[in-house]
């Protein structure tokens, strides 16, 4: 926990210190944000149980978008908080109260083996649990002002969350991915994630400048944790928006796009993780971005049938 009343949870989807969810703490009122899957639910009980919390103390569950890996536990998780509402932007919601087509989605891209090790049986949240938030909108935990701005470019029903009292945003996966075992002598490697469908460099880029207009003093990552030096991040993340459409475009039209994705995205991470002195070779490196590599070229791959738009 930071002084702010702020856990980190690990939800111990994939790995660990992969994905995480945050239990924010506010006179004995808690609001989660992000959830990780169903496998998480105990962990995040727990996590109340360790913060001196109870269920019923539970007001918000705070989901920055869709994707399984944050919002997956969601109906499971609603279940056990008899007093939370569920929030989403307005674009995510109706996936969070009928879940069909987000399954549907999932299924076709894992398959169902996959889907029932790593996500388990997705539930609805009924409708009347869910709350709609708008672009500037804020809620309060125990008077504690949360706002919520939508933030586009990793997918188009995506907010982040402005916590003023610790002046820092929680930023799903619109400030990208910084995982600590690559954390070095010059500070945290940072990577944006354009997974699929809904990558738009440009809107992400204008999402990251919005959220550096608060002046933030740090960051909280579902993927994974706080991070601080946060303009000297979006400046990566900038650098690496860019680099990433400039090897997309140069592998278009090629009948092997995806290995040249792979290949123009392994080597861009390499070179900067040199850069900034992460500790691990480059063999370990690839290991811990092995997924993130994939993801992303398939991401690119669907920028590109769009006519990257």
């Amino acid at each position: 926990m930071n002084p702010h009343g702020i856990h980190t949870i690990d939800t111990a989807f994939q790995r660990d210190h992969f994905d995480a969810a945050y239990l924010i703490v506010e006179q004995g009122r808690g609001a989660f944000v992000d959830c990780g899957t169903n496998h998480s639910v105990p962990l995040l009980l727990a996590a109340l149980e360790t913060a001196g919390l109870a269920p019923a103390d539970v007001d918000w569950l705070l989901v920055t978008h869709v994707h399984l890996d944050h919002a997956g536990g969601a109906g499971l998780l609603m279940q056990q908080l008899p007093n939370a509402r569920l929030v989403a932007h307005p674009r995510a919601a109706p996936h969070l109260i009928d879940p069909a087509k987000l399954i549907a989605g999932a299924t076709a891209v894992y398959g169902e083996e996959e889907m029932q090790r790593s996500y388990g049986r997705i539930q609805p949240v009924p409708a009347d649990r869910v709350l709609v938030v708008e672009d500037g909108q804020t809620l309060e935990l125990a008077g504690r002002a949360l706002e919520f701005i939508d933030t586009p470019g990793h997918a188009r029903h995506h907010y982040c969350i402005w916590d003023a009292r610790s002046q820092s945003w929680f930023t799903g996966d619109t400030f990208g991915l910084s995982y600590r075992e690559l954390d070095g002598p010059a500070g945290a490697f940072i990577l944006p994630t354009t997974s699929p469908v809904q990558f738009e460099p440009e809107p992400l880029k204008a999402s990251i400048a919005r959220m550096l207009s608060y002046s933030p003093e740090a960051m909280h990552l579902t993927h994974y944790g706080r991070v601080g030096e946060v303009p000297k991040l979006a400046r990566a993340l900038h650098e690496q928006i860019d680099a990433m459409v400039a090897i997309a475009i140069s592998c278009d039209g090629r009948a092997d796009r995806h290995r040249c994705l792979t290949a123009g995205l392994t080597a861009l991470y390499l070179e900067r993780a040199l850069q900034q002195q992460v500790p691990l070779d480059d063999e370990a490196v690839q290991r811990v971005l092995a997924m993130d590599i994939e993801l992303n070229a398939q991401g690119l791959g669907v920028w590109l049938d769009r006519g990257r738009p």
